[in-house]
């Protein structure tokens, strides 16, 4: 099936998540970590989207090229393409996946292996995998209830690390998300380790600290305690630069040490 073919598959407008057919409605826009659109609830089609947006290409560094739709379609996430000798892993996802957009990845490689922060940024991943030659997509075991459109390439995973290939690791970081999953490469960071996060933590606008929400948009925090387990679980991870899941979202330096000292100035402010 082309990506753009008429099907009966429709996306969130809303939150940008692939559903089979159009629901009634949409889980993950009713669940507190996100909203319905103020418009209510509404759907697009990937044919829809096509010749309205497009997939802009931009390098961050050697082997890490964010792809970032234009104009902003959902929540606004960019995937990045994390290529490594072994093969490359397409670290988050979005909506958009249009034939210019299927030229430009294989040009960088392809793509091995599909990997999701959470639930938030699934997108169209059905349809990445089968595009790219029904590829895995590795999520975490405490996200299966949020797939919204199942997928037989989809692999599950338990435990609080997984390793992947050429130094990749998923990272189960429970708060944001029960399964909740980060990706550090050892070799990324120019060669100084670099964590790709999504939003937990989640870069500030002074770029030298994070933070962590169970809801984003709501505002509602995390407990000291889950914060101080997720600075835990990342604790044996050496890693110079962060990516956020948003354009520009980069601490760019030393930050594993940042992490660090944003949990505690967190868990110091919640302590009150």
């Amino acid at each position: 099936m082309s990506v753009v073919e008429e099907s009966k598959e429709r996306i969130c407008v809303t939150c940008g998540t692939q559903f089979p057919a159009a629901p009634e409605h949409c889980p993950i826009c009713e669940d507190s970590r996100q909203f319905v659109g103020w418009e209510g609830q509404q759907w697009t089609t990937l044919a829809d989207m096509a010749g309205k947006l497009e997939n802009k290409f931009e390098q961050n560094e050697a082997g890490v090229t964010s792809i970032i739709t234009e104009p902003k379609f959902a929540i606004g996430q960019r995937a990045q393409l994390v290529q490594t000798h072994q093969g490359n892993i397409l670290w988050e996802c979005v909506s958009l996946l249009d034939q210019a957009t299927i030229d430009q990845v294989e040009s960088l490689g392809g793509i091995s292996a599909i990997a999701i922060s959470h639930p938030h940024y699934y997108a169209t991943m059905s349809s990445w995998s089968r595009t790219f030659g029904n590829v895995p997509i590795y999520l975490h075991e405490g996200c299966r209830k949020w797939v919204m459109h199942p997928c037989e390439k989809i692999e599950f995973w338990n435990g609080g690390a997984k390793k992947l290939w050429g130094g990749l690791t998923l990272i189960n970081t429970p708060g944001h998300f029960q399964g909740f999953q980060v990706l550090h490469s050892s070799t990324h960071g120019e060669g100084r380790g670099a964590l790709f996060a999504g939003d937990q933590p989640r870069v500030c606008m002074d770029r030298r600290w994070l933070t962590f929400m169970y809801s984003y948009p709501n505002f509602i925090p995390l407990s000291s305690g889950v914060v101080r387990d997720i600075a835990k679980r990342l604790e044996g991870f050496r890693f110079d630069r962060l990516y956020g899941a948003v354009p520009g979202w980069i601490v760019a330096s030393a930050a594993d040490e940042a992490v660090k000292k944003s949990a505690e100035r967190y868990i110091e402010a919640v302590a009150g």
